[in-house]
């Protein structure tokens, strides 16, 4: 079954701890209060329980999505999130929040400087603890609060806090409970000084990178993981914004990387908000560009989205996201 209590936690670090390797289940500890002064611990996990047991990792230093957009204010707290598209809620399949392929494994801790996953996750959060205006918004599963119990690492009281900041659908074995669409972890940081947000994404290498839309459960024919550069046709460009009144000619354009033609029949974009359109039936040759006309529901916000691309099967093959200011320029097209 899904999580229990989905949501997103938006304070401010205040401190961190790093458990070592000796520890059966070694975590990254931050402690982050509210505006309101309530204590949090943000409980991040560095080694996976079953093998392989490094976690892949990847970070965005100009995190641009208009997940953003949709967050709560600046120190609010906990706020749950319903597991829905079009709302503030992670999936890191279906949302287009970076490229899996990117994603890289990593040991919980080594010796030396900037080799491990606790040191990345230092780079960001020490900076976050050195200077207060910047917000820090954890996503996964809310705890406590417990009011006779204090926080066992930073020992403040009532305890209380976030864990399973990490991708939760495409589980294996005993974690398959845990699996849905919509709820995925993650941390987000914003440095206004900077105009600019940092996304910070964690994985278990056991989890599947194709799931079950309704049930976030693996779907075991698909490949785990995309390669780096292995999808075969991906979206370059899109026209969110034309010019003219509503409703507008919005296009998609599709471009096959591959070096072998590739049968479109049956294949599928879906918008943000799940609406589907099918791409138009036919053989697209090596090198060459498709444009697909919007319609049927499939539409392009110019607050921001995302487009996915999924083959005859469902199976996602590509997928973008563009933001309200990639978007508010009039007839120029978004390119990917």
């Amino acid at each position: 079954m899904p999580l229990k209590s989905y949501g997103v936690l938006a304070g401010r670090a205040l401190d961190r701890r790093r458990e070592g390797v000796m520890d059966d289940t070694p975590h990254y500890q931050i402690h982050i209060t509210d505006a309101m002064g309530r204590a949090y611990r943000g409980s991040v996990n560095v080694k996976s329980q079953l093998p392989p047991s490094e976690l892949l990792y990847i970070a965005d230093d100009d995190f641009r999505h208009p997940v953003t957009q949709h967050l709560p204010t600046a120190g609010s707290g906990w706020t749950p999130l319903p597991s829905q598209p079009g709302g503030a809620a992670l999936d890191f399949i279906r949302g287009n929040l970076f490229s899996p392929a990117a994603m890289r494994p990593l040991p919980p801790e080594l010796p030396g400087v900037d080799n491990d996953l606790a040191d990345r996750l230092d780079h960001y959060v020490q900076r976050a603890i050195a200077d207060r205006t910047v917000a820090v918004y954890l996503f996964g599963e809310r705890w406590g609060p417990e009011p006779a119990i204090p926080d066992k690492v930073f020992g403040f009281l009532p305890g209380n806090g976030v864990h399973d900041v990490h991708m939760n659908q495409g589980n294996a074995g005993r974690f398959r409970r845990d699996d849905g669409v919509w709820q995925d972890g993650g941390l987000l940081m914003h440095f206004p000084s900077e105009s600019r947000w940092v996304g910070v994404f964690l994985s278990f290498q056991s989890q599947a990178w194709h799931t079950d839309d309704l049930t976030g459960h693996a779907i075991e024919e698909a490949p785990q993981r995309p390669g780096k550069g292995d999808e075969p046709v991906r979206i370059v460009a899109a026209l969110v914004n034309p010019t003219g009144p509503a409703p507008e000619a919005e296009t998609v354009t599709l471009l096959n990387a591959s070096p072998a033609q590739v049968d479109l029949t049956g294949w599928r974009l879906t918008d943000r908000q799940g609406h589907t359109l099918p791409v138009p039936a036919r053989q697209l040759d090596p090198g060459t560009t498709v444009t697909v006309p919007g319609g049927d529901g499939f539409q392009l916000g110019n607050r921001g989205g995302g487009i996915t691309l999924l083959d005859k099967s469902g199976i996602k093959v590509h997928g973008v996201a563009y933001t309200a200011d990639q978007a508010q320029r009039e007839g120029w097209t978004v390119t990917f």
